[in-house]
């Protein structure tokens, strides 16, 4: 708006056209882009008219000017001081139509066209500027000029608007046309996507298929090993061993039993006792005899219960019942030579049975058991993996109708046309 001078009421908007048509996918592309190019096309031309109704108006406003600077505005019977503020006025209009009232830029090209808006906004805001301030000189002393400056400008205002007006919508239409292509391009980039993730389970199903040969091979290979003399007498051993581990049960329940019967003493003796390689076979007996019970810790046990005795004797092992304390102990060193005999022959034996147990495992069959496992680890994977590809082309299947969804919205839009898109 020009110093205050008037303002051209928008045009309202076309109805749009309620065209409908069928076309192909491949065909929406070169549909956008001649509809892209038709309507630059116009936009170019609609401005280039604009451009040349506005070239007149700027020749006019430097005609103005030119009258205007010969023009004495008859001030010599005015206040000296208003006088000069007049002259001063009257010079800063002249000077700003000689400076800003230049011909506009030719139109060739959108490009062109944007220059054009950007040229014309300056031009109307400099001269907007100077006429604003200078309202009153012209209004009062230069009102000759005023009906016609205002014609000038709200033309050349109006003429701007529409140039605005234009290339928004122009804009608009660049936009759309760039979020088609944007979900073509989606569309084709899923296309691309199934077609790999086709051929990805394709291939799984192929390397399954070889898993399943290798399975049914190492299979055969176990089943003939389960089936040899040595693998029956194997199976046996296994039995034998667990059974015999039940003996070890009775052998440990017998000391646990007996040791109970002084653990008291022994937890007291722990507690006082300085040696460290005491402490640690004493912390053992009251733990789990069983385990410490062998040849090579008879002496040292002898003594410890000894100094138990002695501790007892003594008085710096507290017990309720010395003579009581004194038998057990005893006792104690009477069954110990039997404990160990029989720890000692429950090893022997349990280690001649896993040593036969050792002799007879096959390794081929934990080799093979362990190629099993893990093809058919490697099996269930790739199972999981066809799932989860299958759920992502079911997904993309869904998106593809969505895309297409958004392309004939926004193409009814782009175009003024209702497209319906055969997929």
């Amino acid at each position: 708006m020009v110093f205050g001078w008037g303002k051209k009421k928008e045009e309202p908007d076309s109805e749009k056209s309620n065209l409908q048509k069928q076309i192909h996918l491949p065909d929406v592309s070169k549909i956008i882009q001649q509809t892209l190019e038709l309507r630059t096309s116009q936009t170019l031309s609609e401005i280039k008219l604009l451009r040349n109704n506005t070239e007149p108006l700027i020749k006019e406003l430097v005609m103005i000017g030119n009258t205007l600077e010969k023009d004495d505005l008859q001030v010599d019977d005015i206040d000296k001081h208003l006088r000069i503020i007049v002259v001063r006025g009257k010079q800063q209009v002249i000077d700003m139509i000689k400076k800003d009232a230049t011909s506009l830029p030719d139109i060739a090209s959108y490009d062109d066209a944007e220059n054009l808006n950007l040229v014309l906004h300056q031009m109307l805001k400099k001269i907007g500027d100077v006429l604003g301030r200078q309202t009153r000189v012209i209004h009062i002393f230069a009102k000759k000029y005023a009906e016609k400056l205002k014609e000038i400008l709200i033309q050349m205002n109006s003429n701007h608007t529409e140039i605005q007006k234009l290339l928004k919508i122009h804009d608009q239409t660049k936009s759309a046309h760039g979020e088609i292509f944007e979900s073509l391009r989606e569309i084709d980039d899923l296309k691309i996507n199934l077609k790999k993730k086709q051929q990805k389970i394709a291939e799984i199903h192929s390397f399954i298929d070889s898993l399943d040969q290798k399975i049914a091979s190492i299979e055969d290979l176990i089943k003939k090993i389960k089936a040899s003399d040595n693998y029956v007498q194997y199976l046996n051993l296994k039995q034998t061993l667990n059974t015999f581990d039940h003996k070890k049960n009775q052998i440990k329940n017998e000391i646990d039993s007996q040791f109970t019967k002084i653990s008291r003493p022994l937890s007291r003796y722990e507690y006082i006792s300085s040696d460290k390689e005491q402490k640690k076979l004493l912390y053992k007996l009251i733990k789990d005899p069983f385990d410490v019970l062998l040849l090579k810790n008879k002496d040292s046990i002898i003594t410890i219960l000894e100094n138990i005795r002695k501790g007892i004797s003594s008085g710096s092992i507290s017990v309720k019942d010395f003579e009581k304390s004194s038998y057990q102990i005893t006792e104690t060193e009477e069954t110990l030579d039997g404990f160990i005999r029989q720890v000692d022959d429950f090893i022997q034996q349990r280690q001649h049975i896993q040593d036969q147990i050792n002799a007879l495992e096959s390794d081929k069959l934990s080799l093979h058991t362990r190629d099993l496992n893990t093809a058919l680890y490697d099996k269930d994977n790739s199972k999981s993996k066809i799932r989860a590809i299958e759920d992502e082309i079911n997904a993309d299947h869904l998106l593809v109708p969505k895309l297409i969804s958004e392309i004939e919205v926004k193409l009814q839009t782009f175009s003024n046309t209702k497209y319906t898109i055969v997929y």
